[in-house]
Order: structure tokens, then sequence, then C-alpha cells
């Protein structure tokens, strides 16, 4: 059998040992982490299937009676989602499913970007390091867009390294069609510019200020981004993209580039990250193999020509700049994603160098039995930071659908429990709100706008606001078969 097939081969292999990992609780409900995320990206899939069937017009469930349109990222798995609902019914593993061939995909993307940068034995190792690391394992099945995103952004990158290698149009085009969806999947996923950059300058010196190629990029990648975020911010009510950027990133950034102290105290919180990169998104094992890839690379003689020294180098330090301004100030892990590709390539290419230089040329029953070792260790230890993430509430879930089956179809309601996950499982249409801060007054500009219910997910904190649990027992409660009250507000008692 010739090398090429083997490759292929082994590529497959790593392929469908990804997915097995991906398939793990696929079928869960949407209540398992990030619940809220989750719960937002699969009611705008079932709004897109049941409201309007149109992708530039994404909506949540609640804010009120539809349509409650919402500025988020160009929601691709989503809508894709909402057209399989049409012919198998709603079911939240479509999406999930969907999520896992966008991680699968980016798989063999890396594959191919390893095999660019050095080799294709660099590049399968890069691929198999991706396969089993935790965070590319649990968030390649949730319904969040992160994976899609890093999908494009690797996929950007490719073709952007060959075009800059071969200058063949197709390789160009490619990355335009990437970027553009990159952008759109995610706005985070602009951190690419940083070592699409750094390539063009490493390869052609200042002669690419003259080069039309990252002119044409720049614009032809970013007209779609601003049209999109410029129609979805005039229509939405929920502002989550401008209003998380304006109301959390730019004050914290303001007074860390105004204040040392705020500087030094947003340093050491950032350095905190280090230790989420290490566990939920890159795993122990990943983490270490990063490092020691680095290192090797910085080491060994002639391992990186300039070209693969300033794409390594540009891309770690944006992506080490993001998570100060960004996930800084938004820790949750998943933003930590983008940070996978790079540390597979750095971890495949450094053990590609030692291989090298301890003689092995062709795989041996040792390094074979070796690399089935660190990846048997690698996936152990990476379940184990995870596992946590999959689990989710039973009872939760059979209140919520047991209220499905018991509300009037279609009625609007009021749920004392911030969660859209929640919400979605009771499939209705609404508001979700704090009972503690929720009063008499908001509850009235509710039912005039036309909801009939509240449900009382937290009944202890509806009990916490006298004003509130008072006015509430002026109305008949819903005989359920749940603990939460549900009280009918068009019926006084």
């Amino acid at each position: 059998m010739n090398q090429a097939r083997l490759t292929a081969l082994a590529l497959a292999a790593i392929v469908v040992l990804g997915l097995l990992l991906r398939l793990y609780h696929i079928r869960d409900p949407i209540l398992d982490h990030p619940g809220w995320r989750q719960g937002d990206q699969a009611a705008i899939a079932r709004n897109f299937a049941q409201l309007r069937n149109d992708i530039l017009y994404p909506q949540v469930d609640y804010d009120g009676p539809p349509p409650n349109y919402v500025e988020l990222e160009l929601q691709i798995v989503p809508f894709a989602a909402a057209q399989l609902y049409h012919v198998f019914g709603v079911h939240p593993a479509i999406g999930r499913l969907l999520v896992v061939l966008f991680s699968l995909g980016t798989i063999v993307l890396v594959f191919f970007l390893g095999a660019e940068l050095r080799s294709a034995r660099a590049g399968l190792l890069a691929a198999l390091l991706l396969a089993v690391a935790p965070g590319a394992v649990y968030y390649g099945r949730t319904v969040t867009p992160d994976s899609v995103m890093v999908f494009f952004m690797t996929g950007t990158l490719l073709f952007w390294w060959r075009w800059c290698e071969r200058r063949a149009p197709a390789d160009f085009v490619a990355a335009l069609g990437f970027g553009a969806l990159a952008w759109l999947a995610k706005p985070p996923a602009l951190l690419i510019l940083a070592p699409i950059v750094a390539v063009l300058l490493a390869r052609r010196g200042w002669r690419a200020l003259a080069d039309w190629s990252p002119y044409v990029f720049v614009a032809a990648t970013a007209l779609p981004f601003v049209l999109y975020f410029r129609h979805v911010s005039s229509i939405a009510e929920w502002h989550w993209f401008s209003g998380i950027t304006q109301k959390h990133v730019l004050p914290a950034l303001r007074a860390e580039l105004t204040s040392p102290g705020a500087f030094l105290a947003g340093l050491r919180s950032a350095l905190d990250l280090v230790h989420m990169l290490s566990t939920t998104i890159l795993g122990p094992v990943l983490f270490t193999l990063m490092l020691l890839g680095a290192l090797v690379l910085a080491v060994v003689p002639a391992s990186l020509d300039r070209p693969r020294v300033w794409l390594f180098v540009s891309w770690a330090a944006v992506l080490a700049l993001y998570a100060f301004v960004v996930v800084n100030v938004e820790r949750v892990d998943y933003y930590l994603l983008p940070w996978l590709p790079l540390a597979v390539l750095l971890a495949g290419l450094g053990l590609d160098v030692l291989l090298e230089r301890a003689g092995v040329e062709a795989p041996s029953a040792w390094s074979c039995a070796a690399i089935a070792a660190v990846v048997a260790i690698a996936t152990y230890a990476g379940m184990l930071e995870i596992h946590p993430y999959y689990t989710w509430s039973r009872q939760v879930y059979a209140s919520a659908t047991a209220l499905d089956k018991t509300l009037a179809p279609g009625s609007i309601i009021v749920m004392g429990h911030y969660g859209p996950d929640v919400l979605y499982l009771i499939n209705r249409k609404g508001w979700e709100e704090d009972p503690l801060l929720w009063t008499p007054f908001d509850m009235e500009s509710a039912v005039r706008k036309g909801a009939r219910y509240f449900v009382a997910v937290e009944p202890g904190r509806v009990k916490a606001n006298p004003a509130l649990y008072s006015y509430l027992q002026r109305f008949e409660q819903v005989p359920t078969t749940t603990a939460w009250p549900v009280y009918d507000m068009t019926r006084s008692k």
C-alpha cells in the first residue's frame, strides 16, 4: 500500500475516532452546559422552522410575543437545522449533529494545514490531537457557534497559506469564501487577520504593501459582515454583540489602559485563564504537548523558516491579546476555542521534529504504541475535565416538558427564571425574568401584551418578593404535576 493511501486511511480513522467521541450524549436535551447559549440557538432554529424561515431574521423566545429579533452572528447551524426540521421534525440532536460535522471538518483542515507547514505526519499528529482535545470534543457537539467559527477560521488560514505559496486563483477564492463565512459565523474570527498579514509580510516584506490580494481579501470578506450586522442591529430588540462590547469589554479595556493598577489587576486575572485553557479546552496532555512543541520548534535549528515563525508568533500573540481584552471580561471557556488549531499544530509539528531527530521515518511498532498511549491518556484526562458539562437536571426536564403539555397551546408566559433552555423546553414565547426583581407593575404590563401565565420556576425567590407574591395570590393556580406554581392571569380568585 502506497504512502498516500496509508495517510488517507489514518486520517479516516482519526475522523471516526473524533466522531465517536462527539456522539457521546448527543441526544441529551438542551439543558447541559452551556444551557443559556444552547437554549438561544435551539430556539432560533425552531423559530426559523415555525415562524419566519429567513436566515436574516433570527428570533429568540423571550422579551414578549414574537417577533423577538436578536443581534447575533449569522445563524448558520440553526438555519440549516430548521430546514431539516421540516423533514424530520424538531429534534435538538439535529443541530448537534450539524455542529459535529463542522468539528470533524476542522480535523481534516488541520491535517492539511499541518501537512502544508511541515509534513503529512505532522498533519496527522495535529489532527489526532484535535480529535481528542476536550474542548473540541465537547463543544464539537453543542448547539453553539464557536466550533463553526473555528472551522471557517482554520480553512481561511489554510487557503491563505496556500495562496501565498502558490498564487493559485482557486486558493484565493477558497480563502475568500472561508474568510467571509468566518467573520459571519462569529466576529472573533477577525483574529485570524493577524497571522494572515504576518504570513504575507514574512514572504514579501514591504513589497506586500503593493500586493492587491490582502486589500481585496479584507474588502470582500468584510462587506458581508458589515451589511449583515448593520441589518440585524436595525431590527433587533436584543443587541447581544454590540451590547457585550459596549457595556462590558470596552469599559474594562479603557480602565486597564488608563490605570496602571487596573492593568496589573487585569493581567493577573488574565493569567488565571491559563488554567481554563489547560483543563476544559486543551486538557492537561495537549497543553503540555503544545508547550513542548513550541519549545522544540524554537530551539531545533531550521525546524521553521521565517514565514512559519511569523505565522505562529502572530497567531499566539493575537490570541493572547484576545484573551486579555475579551475572555478576561466574559469568562467562559468556549471563548478560548480559537486556541485549539494553534495548540494542536504546535504540538504536531514539534512531535514530528522529535521523531525526525530520533531517526523515525516510517511508522514502527514502538512509535505507534507510544502515540497510542499518549492519545489514550489525553482522551481519558480530557474526558475527566469535561464530564461535568454533560450533566443536566432530569427534574427540570420533566417539569418543563410537563408544562408544555399542560399550558394552553400558543400561550404567552412570564417565566420566573433566567434560562432560555428552560423556556425552550416549555415551548412557549414570553418573558424570562428574575422573580426577585419582577414587580406587579411589570406583570400587569406583560398581561396587557398578551401574557397568560406566570411560571414560578424559582418559587423561593417569588416568595422573597412580597409585593409580587401577594399580587399573584389573586389568581388561580393551574393544576400541574410539577413543583413550579403556575398562575393563570386570566382567572381571578
